[in-house]
């Protein structure tokens, strides 16, 4: 039993972190042209805007079940197989892309209104006021938007377990709920429960020590 919530932990843990990064990196574009896009912003660009609008929100309202399956061409043609741990994580990336875009757009909007018109005043260009004013005054929202995606990949990655993704829902389906394993499954849900309870207590940590206001 050890042995396989080991590696059942070391699966969910590739599978979580791995895509975490690649949604992190992408969703942080992404909520950033959101943002910077909008009317009376920085590159103000209607049409864009509506465009990547529509983006997220087709990416954000198919649940995540129906994402595994539908995609499985895409995730056989990126890493050459729709089955095992490395292939969930093409769908676990892509399906916390567009969630994260809308956390770091959220937490832009929080920006205070007369922030901007100080960084045009001191003759930022652009790309300066995105990474000098904009990444460092929302980065404690932002720590907390890839904190809340982090837990919402653990979720994912449980489920990523019903088409053979491996990790702990995969154990906890396959002995906990086919075996009828009770203690295999309080074992599996106790181990998610603390894994998230880490998650949230380190990004509340990073966050206060981001925090300066």
């Amino acid at each position: 039993m050890i042995n396989i919530l080991t590696q059942a932990l070391g699966e969910t843990l590739l599978m979580v972190f791995v895509s975490a990064i690649v949604a992190s990196i992408l969703g942080l574009i992404l909520g950033i042209a959101l943002e910077v896009t909008k009317p009376h912003q920085i590159l103000s660009h209607p049409q864009a805007h509506h465009l990547l609008e529509m983006i997220v929100n087709i990416g954000r309202s198919i649940p995540f079940i129906i994402l595994l399956v539908a995609i499985i061409p895409l995730t056989r043609l990126i890493v050459g197989t729709s089955i095992g741990t490395v292939a969930a994580i093409v769908p676990l990336s892509i399906g916390a892309i567009p969630f994260t875009a809308r956390l770091v757009e959220g937490a832009l909007m929080e920006l205070p209104e007369g922030l901007l018109d100080a960084a045009n005043a001191m003759g930022l260009s652009s790309l300066q006021i995105i990474t000098k004013v904009f990444i460092p005054e929302a980065l404690p929202g932002i720590i907390n938007s890839i904190t809340m995606t982090l837990v919402t990949l653990v979720n994912y990655s449980a489920m990523a377990g019903t088409i053979g993704g491996g990790g702990l829902g995969d154990v906890a389906i396959r002995y906990g709920y086919q075996r009828f394993d009770i203690k295999m499954m309080f074992l599996t849900v106790l181990i998610l429960v603390l894994f998230v309870q880490l998650i949230q207590y380190s990004g509340n940590y990073f966050v206060k020590k981001c925090n300066h206001r």
